[in-house]
Order: structure tokens, then C-alpha cells, then sequence
């Protein structure tokens, strides 16, 4: 670490800043790849959506729900797509509620990159768990998320109890 970088500098988030490989790591998910790093996130498939754990979450047991099409915008699904997001939306709200308790939930879609979406050309869907003063001084002070288990652990939890 550079002692003349001031611990809110940007760089702290390397994975935003990093060169990127260009493909999109929602893509490729129809089949079950294990040498895929995303595929020990991914909880649930379904017949035209996947659900898997967010790798960079704002909070323990943050999901997306993404279909297996690379499509970037809700109104580009079919109809039995938008019904199976939906759907799936709300298993992993209740899989999310049974499991880890939270108080609260924030559910949504990022349309376009002036909306916040990440990765805009590949529809997904967020479902965070919230709590009540579950935001602390971490984010602000050294853009830093706290998660109290490793993704694969929680991946695996969130598995067992959609089962």
C-alpha cells in the first residue's frame, strides 16, 4: 500500500477499476460449468433464469436473478421470462426471509447505466436483505462492504434451504 493514498481513494475498489475480459459473466450459465468461478455462487436454475449470489453485495444474501439470454432490457422478455423472474423473485425473498430474518428487502431492476446497472446489456435483478441499522461507517471511511461469512458459504446456505 502507497502511504501517500488516502484510504478513501478509489483504488479500493480494484475489481470496478481492473481490465475487463469483455464477456459478460451472466452469459454461459445455461449449464452447470464447475470450473466457472460464478457457478459456486449460482443457487437456483430455472427453466429461462438462474439465481445466484451478487459477488460484490451490498449486504449478506444479495442475489441476482438473471435469464440465461443475454437481454438488456425487461420489455425484450417473453412473457413466460418476465412471469419466471417474478416468480423467482419472490421464492428468493421467502428462501432469504426463512434463512437469514432480515427486516426488510430492496428488490429491483437497474434499466441502463445512467440507472446504475453494472453490467447494462444483461437484464438481472437484485434482491437485498436489509436490517434494521445494517449500514455502518465502513462504506464511507474505507469503502469497504463487511459480510460475515465467504460468498461460497453463504451460496451454499441459501442452496440448501430454497431445497
Amino acid at each position: 500500500m502507497s502511504e501517500n493514498r488516502p484510504l478513501w481513494a478509489p483504488w479500493r475498489v480494484e475489481f470496478i477499476h481492473a481490465p475487463k475480459s469483455g464477456e459478460c459473466f451472466l452469459c454461459g450459465n445455461c449449464e452447470v460449468n464447475p470450473d466457472k468461478p460464478e457457478e459456486k455462487l449460482i443457487v437456483r436454475r430455472g427453466v429461462a433464469m438462474f439465481v445466484m449470489l451478487n459477488r460484490y453485495p451490498y449486504n449478506s444474501g444479495h442475489l441476482l436473478i438473471a435469464p440465461y439470454r443475454h437481454v438488456g432490457d425487461i420489455a425484450e422478455l417473453t412473457a413466460d421470462e418476465r412471469h419466471e423472474l417474478i416468480d423467482l423473485t419472490a421464492e428468493a425473498k421467502n428462501v432469504l426471509q426463512s434463512l437469514l430474518h432480515p427486516d426488510a428487502f430492496n428488490v429491483g431492476l437497474n434499466l441502463g447505466r445512467a440507472a446504475g446497472a453494472g453490467v447494462a446489456e444483461h437484464l438481472h435483478c437484485h434482491i437485498v436483505p436489509r436490517w434494521n441499522g445494517d449500514t455502518n461507517f465502513m462504506p464511507v471511511l474505507a469503502d469497504v462492504r463487511c459480510v460475515p461469512e465467504a460468498l461460497e458459504a453463504t451460496a451454499a446456505h441459501v442452496r440448501g434451504a430454497w431445497r
